[in-house]
């Protein structure tokens, strides 16, 4: 019977501990306000993990030996900023990872370049057929 406490507060502190690392205002975090009075509020990805244990040696309840763990990572994700009453989410924008992640950031501005150079050649034909004409 007392293996089964030992146990139980075990995991029952380890689980308090993760519930004080990992509370509401970790991911919502505490307001910011500038100066200029535009409000800035953090929010955070939290990923959290535990692990607990213990076992009960020899013959006896004396010999209970148990352990606990507990991990918590935080990721930044985006601001709300709040200015005259309006609301706007500033994501966080993270590294990219590898070639992939580059490539796919750089297509917006791959694409604003190719439309940029069409454009311009199509001024570039439009002005020459305006001096031809005339």
């Amino acid at each position: 019977m007392e293996k089964n406490n030992s146990l139980n507060e075990l995991m029952r502190s380890t689980l308090d501990r993760v519930r004080e690392m990992a509370d509401v205002n970790t991911i919502v975090g505490k307001p910011i306000t500038t100066p200029d009075g535009v409000t800035l509020i953090p929010i955070s990805r939290v990923s959290f993990g535990f692990g607990s244990g213990g076992g009960s040696y020899g013959k006896t309840s004396d010999g209970f030996a148990g352990g606990g763990a507990a991990g918590v990572k935080i990721d930044p994700v985006a601001f709300l900023t709040v200015r005259d009453g309006i609301t706007r989410v500033l994501p966080v924008a993270a590294p990219p990872l590898n070639t992939v992640d580059r490539v796919v950031d750089a297509v917006p501005d791959i694409m604003t370049r190719v439309e940029n150079y069409f454009d311009k050649n199509h001024e570039r034909s439009a002005r020459e057929q305006e001096t031809e004409t005339e």
